[in-house]
């Protein structure tokens, strides 16, 4: 098992470390760095990362890493863990999404060495932390004011990444293709499999997201062997449903938003999600699905323009109802009547 080295770093076999991966600096020559937390086992195995805020306004993946590496009985038995909680920096210390030249960091791979900010911090993220991982997990949020069910977005096509996805071990898998430009693009480029975990809305501090994330992440280490293996539990395994597509239900009028369902809940054809009213209290017209399916995001402000994006039906093969139930179970595994 030979030495890791990370920018100037070098991390043996057995060792932890912390490191601060400079990127760039602010106007006031102050440097802005890439925390970064290794945990290596003393034995041979799998390198993965673990990656948040990509996107600087999404917060539940930066509480999932904090909790998982300071967890006592997080041990790294086999193999490397590469975790950096904040990719983005410059877009959490300002709340937002992007970077300061207003490019989507998530739409910037790979990125250069001497090319825009976003470019540039795409470049040392994709060297410097990617191209040492066989698997990464990117964690993300819905955007601003938008929610989204805890879900797995990978290639399914892909065997070994689809099973990673079922292992992760949350109710709904959406085959996603690549997007230009996305880390997830550029690290299939680099041979390293991606799963990407949605859950949660941006700037918000989920729980049950945040619970599901780190089981989700626990349950892939222990499969690739790199922890010790937990004792078997007792309640039933629920296996995830992969949704065979996803449409987005668009506002057909502006008012104000009475919303009728919830995440996880169980559509129906024609069923109405919610009545858009005027500031006089009329109804002005209702949303209504457009295919049978599970909600799987929603917009939360209640406030609509004509035409803006409302709600994230996934549809299936399998038994929605069944679906449905499912989600529920997980939830009340992950999240007692006591939290």
């Amino acid at each position: 098992m030979n030495t890791l080295r990370i920018g100037e770093f070098d991390i043996l076999p057995g060792e932890q470390k912390k490191i601060e991966l400079p990127v760039a600096k602010l106007y006031t020559d102050a440097n802005v760095s890439l925390p970064v937390h290794i945990i290596r086992g003393k034995k041979p195995g799998p390198t993965i990362f673990l990656s948040a805020a990509v996107h600087g306004d999404e917060l539940n993946g930066i509480e999932i890493i904090r909790r998982l590496i300071n967890q006592k009985k997080f041990k790294i038995v086999n193999g490397t863990v590469i975790a950096v909680p904040m990719v983005n920096v410059y877009g959490v210390v300002n709340q937002s999404r992007y970077m300061p030249d207003r490019r989507d960091l998530n739409r910037s791979f790979p990125g250069s060495a001497r090319g825009s900010l976003a470019g540039r911090v795409a470049h040392i993220f994709l060297n410097e932390i990617v191209k040492h991982c066989d698997y990464g997990i990117d964690l993300h949020t819905g955007a601003i004011h938008r929610s989204n069910l805890p879900q797995i977005r990978a290639n399914m096509s892909d065997a070994e990444t689809k099973e990673l996805a079922e292992v992760f071990g949350v109710p709904v898998l959406l085959n996603s293709n690549l997007v230009d430009g996305s880390l997830r693009e550029a690290a299939a480029k680099s041979q390293t499999k991606i799963l990407l975990y949605e859950a949660g809305e941006a700037l918000r501090f989920d729980e049950f997201s945040i619970r599901a994330g780190m089981k989700g992440i626990l349950n892939v280490l222990q499969h690739l062997g790199m922890t010790k293996k937990a004792a078997p539990s007792k309640r039933k395994k629920l296996a995830p449903f992969v949704a065979n597509g996803s449409q987005w239900v668009r506002a057909n009028a502006s008012g104000i938003v009475h919303n009728l369902v919830n995440l996880g809940d169980q559509m129906t054809k024609g069923q109405i999600l919610a009545e858009i009213g005027s500031p006089y209290g009329e109804v002005i017209d209702s949303v209504k699905a457009s295919r049978s399916g599970i909600l799987i995001g929603k917009q939360n402000i209640p406030l609509v323009q004509e035409g803006e994006a409302m709600f994230h039906i996934a549809y299936f093969s399998e038994d929605d109802e069944e679906i449905a139930e499912h989600i529920e179970n997980v939830q009340e595994q992950l999240l007692p009547e006591n939290v």
